[in-house]
């Protein structure tokens, strides 16, 4: 029995369970967990439980919580223990336990945890992504002069929920300070304005191996976004009292030109050496650069997603891209499991875990 030490945690290599909030791309991860035969732990609000229920094929054992700060309970610490769990974080993770609670959390995380507090904080996702050489739209401070149209963006994984659109400082001002009031942001600080750039956006899925030593890029989505995509459905002339929300409802596929997929490329094993630079061992694992392409062909990205992201639920079969490299069905959820498992045999787990 081979057993690591990671995380003030005993975790034996032979016996891992898969573990994940049920929540966002939960089904998903459970599905490919159980292609790669490995145990699956759902963390579930008794609220939720119902319906997961529904998938008890997928789902080995449930730990119910009433409330998801239950999750650093010692009751749920031990058992997650008992059961050897690998967490996988998903987008409801830090939203909903919080990222202090998840920094802390001592259990082994798949990936790079570190990259979780990034990720929370728009402005910092920025940063790392300019340090990356990726190109970004342009941000301005709360103070600086706009002349142009600008999209407003709250920190975390709020799935647009927030996000506005202005015009002038007046128009941000008025909007900042609602939020302010109802006590959705608690400072200036926490929001990001940025230009809003016209053009189609992709999401496009990376997996990075620590095993193989190699980029592969999965799948490529489209946010249907409401209502700003509803709109699209009226005449202009009813338009004019209508503010547009990006609250994202589901996802569509999309396959890009293929002249565009060397930058896509470019990009992603760019975003790689960045965190391998500024937060080593660097990245493990999935994450997504989402991105607007220009009439012109240029790809400017406003956000990275450093775990699984939703649009990959469109490919639980794998997507045009996966077959490239992998000639049998395969998931972001699976190809999570698969490198947890290759990772094993190779005396490797350490590596891929935080």
């Amino acid at each position: 029995m081979n057993v690591i030490r990671l995380k003030d945690v005993d975790l034996k290599s032979d016996d891992v369970s898969i573990t994940t909030l049920c929540s966002h791309t939960a089904l998903q991860i459970f599905h490919g967990a159980k292609y790669e035969g490995f145990k699956t732990v759902g963390l579930v609000e008794s609220s939720r439980k119902w319906f997961y229920e529904l998938f008890s094929n997928l789902i080995d054992e449930f730990i119910v919580v009433d409330s998801w700060s239950e999750i650093c309970s010692s009751r749920v610490i031990t058992r997650l223990r008992e059961l050897n769990s690998v967490l996988i974080p998903h987008g409801s993770l830090v939203e909903y336990v919080g990222l202090e609670q998840v920094m802390n959390l001592p259990i082994p995380i798949f990936g790079l945890r570190s990259l979780l507090t990034v990720e929370s904080n728009q402005h910092s996702k920025m940063e790392l992504l300019s340090r990356a050489g990726i190109a970004i739209p342009k941000s301005y401070r709360f103070d600086d002069p706009i002349d142009t149209t600008v999209i407003v963006k709250l920190s975390g994984a709020k799935g647009g929920r927030g996000y506005f659109v202005a015009s002038d400082n007046d128009e941000v001002a008025v909007k900042v300070n609602k939020l302010l009031v109802s006590g959705i942001i608690k400072d200036v600080s926490d929001v990001l304005i940025q230009e809003y750039v016209i053009g189609v956006p992709a999401y496009f899925h990376y997996f990075n191996s620590m095993v193989l030593n190699r980029l592969e890029l999965l799948g490529i989505d489209i946010r249907y976004e409401s209502n700003v995509d509803g709109l699209r459905r009226l005449p202009n002339y009813v338009l004019g009292n209508i503010t547009p929300t990006f609250n994202i409802i589901g996802n569509l596929p999309l396959v890009i030109r293929e002249s565009l997929l060397p930058t896509v490329m470019r990009y992603g094993m760019n975003f790689v050496d960045a965190t391998r630079k500024y937060l080593p061992p660097g990245i493990v694992g999935p994450f997504s650069l989402e991105s607007i392409i220009k009439d012109d062909g240029s790809i400017v990205v406003f956000e990275f997603s450093g775990r699984i992201v939703a649009g990959t639920n469109l490919y639980t079969q794998g997507s045009p891209y996966s077959s490239f490299y992998w000639d049998e069905p395969m998931s972001m959820g699976r190809r999570i499991a698969r490198e947890i498992k290759l990772a094993i045999q190779a005396g490797k787990l350490s590596e891929v875990l935080t």
